[in-house]
């Protein structure tokens, strides 16, 4: 969804894309507790965090692998990256630094990526509509602009709508928030979650 007019413009992405649904729900199955603020995702099993395969530096692996998916430009690798058994082309990790939660993930790949997938297609079929998603962000710019008195500065947004099983709306990266899909189909609700972050970045 992009703003094309005269300067400044606007770039918004909206999914809910099976990277970032894998990566969440590889995080539950692994019981892992970062990022803190965010809660759980619906129909999957919650792992008890303190099972004694949830070490720390499994977390720290995969909060390094998180931050990757959610913003990959920001968030290089420090080296050469390889794919995953299991996870076709989504799931890739550094050959060297990630051993810990490749072994651990590589059995949970079937139930995850149909997880991801299933999601994903749920979306598309209840939220993901190209000229519904643009009205929602434009109306806000506009209000925006309305109330500073001047155009939005240009700036990028990617927002996943992930079925989690509190409804809100989280930051996940500097250019990047996720939105319960029950907020997002609220008109009123995703209006007023929404505005603070145009606000913000624009």
């Amino acid at each position: 969804m992009v703003h094309m007019g005269e300067k400044p413009q606007w770039l918004v992405r909206e999914d809910a894309g099976v990277p970032v649904l894998l990566a969440l729900a590889l995080r539950q199955k692994l019981g892992i507790r970062e990022p803190l603020d965010l809660p759980a995702l619906r129909d999957l099993p919650v792992r008890s965090p303190d099972a004694p395969e949830t070490t720390v530096a499994l977390e720290h692996q995969w909060r390094a692998f998180w931050e990757m998916t959610v913003e990959p430009r920001a968030h290089r690798a420090p080296g050469p990256l390889e794919l995953v058994d299991g996870f076709d082309t989504l799931v890739a990790l550094p050959a060297t630094g990630a051993e810990e939660l490749r072994a651990a993930i590589i059995p949970h790949a079937d139930s995850a990526l149909r997880y991801a997938r299933e999601t994903q297609a749920r979306y598309t079929r209840t939220v993901g509509h190209e000229s519904n998603a643009y009205r929602a962000y434009a109306s806000a710019i506009a209000e925006f602009e309305r109330e500073v008195g001047r155009r939005a500065h240009s700036f990028e947004l990617n927002v996943h709508v992930l079925p989690f099983t509190q409804r809100g709306l989280w930051w996940i990266g500097s250019l990047s928030v996720a939105v319960t899909d029950g907020m997002r189909r609220d008109v009123v609700a995703f209006d007023q979650a929404i505005r603070p972050v145009i606000s913000q970045l624009a």
